[in-house]
């Protein structure tokens, strides 16, 4: 996929917005969430092929290619191209269903909603690249997980993301187990940049996945943060570059570990209604999925961390 050009390049000249150091960081920006993408659908792939004692056949990752309309032209200049996306989906004998995908599209936001994003309101067109994942394996003792993580220009620049852990028995010696292992993997992503990053995140994702309609939390957290921008670009992108590297490498050996577990008929009606809560939270509070549909992006693809079943009592 090309990459479209700048949205905070001048209108017309002697009246040019400011651009971020992010600007120039827009095409590796994109070839890293492209590759990371390509890496975890090959991790999660060997992932089902490792559980051979399955009559189900080994899931393989369906690619499906979508573009967002042109919006126009940029005055005194050429188109204002529309981007796009890939979805990457899977429904295995491991994962029951897991979407990878990855969008770069630009645009120009809405009056009512400019006003929410820092930089919009001098210039409300925009850039936005990232990858988005959300897993439902079909064992209820495999827990869920999600990641996404992105980078967005206006006439600033920043970026965002993280990633999280739902076991469906959150309270379990295995569920802890497996939170330790994924928070530790963070953790040492979140160090290697600064120490106070990983309790800011956590905390920060600990307030965002929770569901105050129930008084509870969607899952075992994870980290999350938004509109990160130091004075360093560069390093801001190396961080994302490394919380991505994170979750590749502990959240396939987590699967890998519980995949075998044997579960009865009880176990998989608690699995669906814990995943009523992620339905819950993903329709009614979930940013990611209030950024895409307000901007025009596919609603396939936004819509795709729903599980493919699931029930309420």
């Amino acid at each position: 996929m090309s990459t479209p050009p700048s949205p905070v390049a001048a209108c017309t000249a002697g009246t040019s917005p400011r651009r971020p150091p992010h600007d120039a960081l827009r095409g590796d920006a994109q070839a890293w969430f492209e590759s990371l993408r390509d890496r975890i659908c090959g991790a999660f792939e060997a992932v089902e092929d490792a559980d051979s004692g399955s009559d189900q056949p080994a899931g393989r990752f369906a690619r499906t290619a979508w573009t967002r309309p042109e919006d126009g032209s940029l005055e005194g200049g050429g188109p204002l191209e529309g981007g796009g996306g890939v979805i990457s989906l899977m429904r295995g004998r491991v994962f029951e269903k897991v979407g990878v995908n990855v969008s770069t599209v630009q645009g120009e936001f809405s009056p009512e909603f400019r006003a929410s994003i820092p930089g919009a309101a001098e210039d409300p067109r925009f850039w936005a690249s990232g990858i988005s994942l959300v897993a439902h394996p079909r064992s209820p003792l495999v827990p869920a997980a999600h990641f996404n993580t992105r980078m967005l220009v206006t006439t600033r620049g920043w970026f965002g993301g993280g990633g999280d852990i739902t076991p469906m028995f959150p309270h379990s010696v295995a569920a802890q187990a497996d939170a330790q292992r994924f928070h530790a993997a963070l953790r040492a992503a979140c160090d290697a940049h600064d120490p106070a990053y990983y309790p800011r995140f956590k905390e920060w994702c600990d307030r965002y996945f929770f569901l105050p309609h129930r008084n509870e939390p969607r899952g075992l957290g994870g980290i999350f943060f938004d509109h990160h921008a130091t004075a360093d670009a560069a390093a801001d992108f190396a961080f994302t570059r490394d919380v991505g590297e994170a979750f590749l490498s502990v959240y396939p050996r987590i699967v890998a570990d519980r995949m075998h577990q044997p579960w009865t008929a009880a176990d998989r009606e608690q699995q669906l209604v814990r995943r009523g809560r992620y339905v819950e939270f993903n329709l009614i509070h979930d940013r990611g999925t209030l950024f895409g549909l307000k901007t025009g992006g596919n609603v396939d693809a936004i819509l795709m961390s729903l599980p493919p079943e699931v029930r309420w009592p």
